[in-house]
Order: C-alpha cells, then structure tokens, then sequence
C-alpha cells in the first residue's frame, strides 16, 4: 500500500537555476528498492549541482542511464494506486512531471505534528533535520542519496504510521499545504 519516492535533479536554463530529473528512487514499505535509476538528460546541463548530488559530467555518459519517458512511465506504474510517502513530494512530482492524488500522499514536509513537535509551526524543516530530531539517525553525511533519503522517510513515516493514519482516517488533514504553485501536481 505504501511506497517512498525521492529524486535528484541538476540544472537546465540560464545558469541551471531550472531543475531536470536526473535520479529517481522508489522504495516499498520495508524500504526495498523497486526502482533506482539515472535518468538521460533531455536538454544540455548547465549545473550538475556536485556539491549536493555529487554528480559530474562523466556519471551522465554512462550506460546505465535511463531515457526520461521511461522513468517517467516506471514511477508512474509503481505508485499507481498507492500512497507515496516522500519529502517535498511536490518537487519530485514536478521534475517526474507527473501528478497523484494529494489524499495518497504522505509528506514529512508539511506534516503538522513534526512542525509542533520541532517548535516550527510554519516553516519546512529539513528532512536531515526532520531524520536527526525524530529518529536520532544520521542521513547526508556525503551527498544527498535518494535510496537514503527515500529509506529515512518510510522509516519516519512507520514510526508515527497509526497516529498519521488514524488523523486522516478521522476526516483531519494533518499537513499544511505545498507551495500553490505546485497545485498541478496534485489531482
């Protein structure tokens, strides 16, 4: 019923500011990988972003590298159906350039109860944060890893599964809202 998503991206667009899908993860609920995958560049990279993702030019002339449409339709299959468990859903969804429905997501971004537990009703706290001050477990002590990250975020989510569950079950949407303009990715 569950699955965890995370993805990387680089930078297209004048000075890579514009993020493109470059990895996309996808986990089930004992935090098995199902997908793992670097994704080929549709358009010329500006920024690969190497001190957080640690990729450089050569990791994209690979073999291994998976064409765009295929990831694209991949996640799709995998999470059909299912509630996606995940950090800042909403940016993986937008570089996946897929939508699901809100009421089957889980975000560890914008769920309330971690906001109050953390003194930070209002802002978005860091999922290295988030991992660290709930779990007391290290993540990110390299690169940002999407396996890692995707793990730490089913792993938070089971811990605190029957009190999410039981609010949403009860008619109580228990997170804030992403940011509006990132409505599209959500049906």
């Amino acid at each position: 019923r569950y699955v965890s998503l995370s993805c990387q991206s680089v930078g297209i667009g004048s000075g890579g500011t514009i993020p493109m899908l470059a990895r996309a993860t996808v986990v089930d609920y004992r935090g098995t990988i199902l997908l793992d995958c670097l994704v080929q560049p549709t358009q010329p990279v500006v920024s690969y972003r190497t001190t957080t993702t640690g990729f450089k030019a050569e990791h994209f002339l690979e073999d291994r590298m998976v064409p765009f449409h295929t990831v694209q339709a991949s996640v799709a299959e995998l999470i059909r159906g299912k509630v996606v468990v995940g950090y800042s859903l909403w940016t993986d969804f937008s570089v996946l350039g897929i939508s699901h429905p809100a009421l089957d997501t889980r975000d560890l971004a914008v769920y309330l109860p971690f906001r109050t537990a953390l003194h930070t009703p209002n802002q978005i706290i860091g999922l290295q944060t988030l991992i660290w001050q709930l779990m007391r477990r290290h993540i990110r002590s390299g690169y940002i890893n999407p396996v890692e990250d995707s793990r730490a975020a089913i792993d938070l989510f089971r811990s605190h599964e029957e009190e999410w569950e039981g609010q949403v079950s009860a008619g109580y949407w228990p997170c804030a809202l992403p940011p509006a303009n990132f409505a599209r990715c959500f049906m």
